[in-house]
C-alpha cells in the first residue's frame, strides 16, 4: 500500500473513524470499532430463549363472576336510558349468553369443567346476535354505550351506509374490525372477545329493481363475518389492496349487534295483522297504530319483505324492538339520567359561578317541542341550547338562573341571587395563570 493512499477500514473502507490494526500475523488488515462489534456479535452463541410457560387457567368462580346476569345489565341500564324495557331485557339476556359462551370455549378440554354433565360436554353453544328495532333518537346506540362500559369490553360503532361490496370504492366489510382493533389498543386477542355495532342496517335493504344491487352484495358480505369467520382485516382499515398484508382475525367470539329505524316496517307488520291501512291522509291512524306497539310483533318474515335477505336475518335471532319515545320520556331523560342535559349545562354555568335550575313546566315544554320536531332525545339539546343561548351568553356570578316554560317559549329566565360559594372561572384561570410566572 502506498503511502499516499488514505488507510480505511477493510470491511466498511471508512476511513474517519478510529482503526484497529491486525496483529503479527497480518500486518495490513484494520477494522473499526463498529465492524468488529458486529462480528463479535456474529460469533458468540446467543442464549436460546426458554418457552413462555402457558397461561394459568381462571378458577371456576373466576369464569362465574365473568358472567353478568341478566338483572345486573338491566340494572345498569336502568340508570341510563329510561323505558325500553323490553329492549334492555333481551339485550341483557343476549349479552349475558355471550358471555356464558365465551367461558364455554374457555372451558373446552379442561379436565374438571364448570359444567360436569358428560352428554352436554360437547355441546357447542352458538352465537346470538342482536339486532334492535325502533325509532331514530329512541336510544339504540346508546343502549349499546352504556352496556359496553359497563363490561368493560372494546366496542367498535359502525355505519352500514358506508360499506361497500368487495372491489368498489367505500369500506370494506372488514372494516369494522379494524376499528375494534383500534379501540382494543391492538391487542388482537382482547378485539375478539369484543361488540361491533352495526348502525343503520336498514339503509342497505335490497330494493328489487332487477340492475345490479350493490346493497345485497354489502349483506352477502356481512353473513360469514357475523356468524363467525377468519377475515383479513385491513391495517390502515379503508378498503382491501391486493398488494397490502391483512390481519388474520377471528370473528367467533365478536358479538355482533345491528340497529336501524327501519321507516316503513310498521305499515308491513299492519298489513300482516290486517290493521288497516298506511300512507298518505293516515296520520292519526298512523300515531295510534305506533302507540299499540307495533314493532312488538315483528316477525322475521317482515324483515324478510322489508328488504333484508333472509341468511342475514337467520344470523340476528334476537330481535329487540325499542318503542317511540313521548312527552314523560323525554322529560324524564332531560332529569333523571346520570350526565343528564340538565346536569350538564348546569356544570358550564357553575364554571362562571352561577346556577342553572328548571321547573317541571319548563322541562315538559322542551319535550313537547322536541316532540314535535320528530327527533328523539337527540333533538333534545338542540331545544335546550336555543333556550339557554342568551344564559350562557351574558351569564353573571352570583345568579340563579330559573328556566320556566316561559322562558322556554321565547320569555326571560327568572334570576335570584345566591351566595357566591366558588369563583367565578375567569379568577381561576388568573391565579393559574399567576402561579406559573416565574418571581
Amino acid at each position: 500500500m502506498s503511502e499516499d493512499q488514505p488507510v480505511c477500514c477493510s470491511f466498511c473502507f471508512n476511513h474517519d473513524i478510529p482503526l484497529f490494526e491486525g496483529g503479527v500475523l497480518d500486518s495490513t488488515t484494520r477494522i473499526c470499532a463498529f465492524c468488529a462489534t458486529r462480528a463479535l456479535a456474529e460469533i458468540t452463541p446467543q442464549p436460546v430463549p426458554e418457552p413462555a410457560p402457558p397461561p394459568e387457567r381462571p378458577s371456576k368462580e373466576a369464569l362465574l363472576a365473568f358472567i353478568p346476569s341478566p338483572k345486573t345489565l338491566v340494572a345498569h341500564l336502568d340508570q341510563h336510558v329510561i323505558g325500553q324495557s323490553i329492549a334492555k331485557r333481551r339485550l341483557a339476556l343476549g349479552v349475558s349468553n355471550h358471555f356464558k359462551r365465551l367461558v364455554d370455549a374457555w372451558e373446552r378440554g379442561a379436565p374438571d369443567p364448570i359444567i360436569a354433565d358428560a352428554d352436554l360436554h360437547n355441546v357447542r353453544i352458538e352465537k346470538s346476535n342482536i339486532l334492535l328495532i325502533g325509532p331514530s333518537g329512541s336510544g339504540k346506540t346508546h343502549l349499546v354505550k352504556s352496556l359496553a362500559s359497563y363490561l368493560n369490553v372494546p366496542l367498535a360503532i359502525g355505519d352500514a351506509t358506508s360499506l361497500t361490496e368487495a372491489g368498489y370504492v367505500g369500506d370494506d366489510v372488514e372494516s369494522l374490525l379494524s376499528k375494534l382493533i383500534q379501540v382494543a389498543e391492538g391487542d388482537i386477542e382482547v378485539a375478539q372477545r369484543g361488540i361491533v355495532y352495526i348502525d343503520e342496517i336498514d339503509k342497505i335493504k335490497t330494493t328489487g329493481s332487477g340492475f345490479k344491487d350493490l346493497r345485497l352484495g354489502v349483506q352477502h358480505a356481512l353473513l360469514k363475518l357475523i356468524e363467525g369467520t377468519i377475515a383479513t382485516v385491513p391495517p390502515q382499515g379503508g378498503y382491501k389492496h391486493p398488494q397490502q398484508p391483512g390481519i388474520p382475525f377471528d370473528t367467533t367470539n365478536v358479538l355482533f349487534i345491528c340497529g336501524g329505524a327501519f321507516v316503513g316496517l310498521e305499515g308491513i307488520i299492519a298489513k300482516r295483522l290486517g290493521r288497516g291501512g298506511f300512507g298518505f291522509g293516515q296520520v292519526s291512524e298512523n300515531r295510534q297504530v305506533a302507540a299499540d306497539g307495533l314493532l312488538r310483533q315483528v316477525k322475521p318474515e317482515d324483515l324478510e319483505q322489508f328488504g333484508l335477505i333472509p341468511e342475514i336475518i337467520g344470523r340476528l335471532p334476537v330481535i329487540a324492538p325499542l318503542d317511540a319515545l313521548g312527552v314523560d320520556d323525554l322529560a324524564r331523560i332531560l332529569q333523571s339520567t346520570k350526565g343528564s342535559l340538565i346536569q350538564q349545562f348546569r356544570k358550564l354555568v357553575r364554571f362562571h359561578g352561577a346556577d342553572l335550575a328548571f321547573t317541571d313546566a319548563a322541562t315538559r315544554e322542551i319535550a313537547r317541542i322536541a316532540l314535535a320536531r320528530a327527533t328523539g332525545a337527540r333533538g333534545l339539546r338542540a331545544v335546550i341550547e336555543e333556550v339557554l343561548e342568551g344564559v350562557l351568553f351574558e351569564v353573571e356570578a352570583g345568579i340563579r338562573y330559573v328556566i320556566t316554560d316561559r322562558a322556554v317559549r321565547g320569555g326571560e329566565p327568572v334570576k335570584q341571587s345566591i351566595s357566591q360559594t366558588r369563583a367565578p372561572l375567569s379568577w381561576h384561570v388568573l391565579r393559574r395563570l399567576a402561579a406559573k410566572k416565574p418571581l
